[in-house]
């Protein structure tokens, strides 16, 4: 199949499908970290839309859509920032592409575009961290995780990890706001999830 990895330039997504076989690319303004330039279209993805795919899976930026950014809400020149990415997040929804999966944390694109089908985290997948992340799906199955082994499926999960520290408030912090500070660490889809992903949603649904 050919896939379309929206708003990605660490590859881990394209890179997945591209070991089970697929025709995947990813796609974004910058430049690729994937080592894989030859699969990566740099450039506006909303020009690649109208091209032939069968599965988009979209990161669309989230910096003006989480509720982690809720105390800055009211900042000058935040809400046309925010209307600009809830607008980019519905081209890329509506796009004419039959299967679609888009990720983003908690926020104001649920249920301004749509709402949620999904909600994930990496240690469901066999990566050892909390990272609450939505999964908006467009013909395309929920993605399966089990806690335990039984006598249909192996157990996915590894355990709930500890946090990295608690706030003088008590709030307890995980990845996403303990561990590090950088955007481009932050963004990339763990490991287990983009296997899940290619395993998956990679076989004719």
């Amino acid at each position: 199949m050919r896939i379309l990895v929206a708003c990605e330039e660490s590859q881990v997504v394209c890179k997945a499908f591209r070991k089970n076989g697929h025709e995947a690319y990813s796609c974004d303004t910058q430049e690729s970290s994937g080592g894989y330039p030859e699969w990566h279209i740099q450039g506006d993805v909303l020009a690649q839309l109208e091209k032939k795919w069968d599965i988009m899976i979209g990161f669309p930026p989230c910096t003006y859509l989480t509720y982690a950014g809720t105390r800055h809400w009211n900042s000058p020149g935040r809400l046309e920032k925010r209307l600009d990415a809830l607008d980019f997040f519905a081209k890329l929804w509506t796009a004419d592409i039959d299967k679609i999966c888009l990720e983003n944390p908690r926020g104001c694109a649920s249920p301004t575009i749509a709402k949620y089908s999904q909600i994930i985290q990496p240690y469901y997948f066999g990566d050892g961290e909390q990272k609450t992340t939505c999964l908006w799906l467009k013909n395309l199955s929920p993605l399966i995780h089990t806690e335990m082994d039984d006598l249909f499926s192996e157990k996915t999960h590894v355990e709930k990890p500890e946090p990295f520290s608690v706030l003088s408030s008590g709030k307890k912090t995980y990845f996403t706001d303990g561990k590090t500070r950088d955007a481009k660490i932050r963004s990339k889809t763990f490991p287990g999830i983009a296997d899940a992903m290619a395993a998956q949603w990679g076989e004719a649904e």
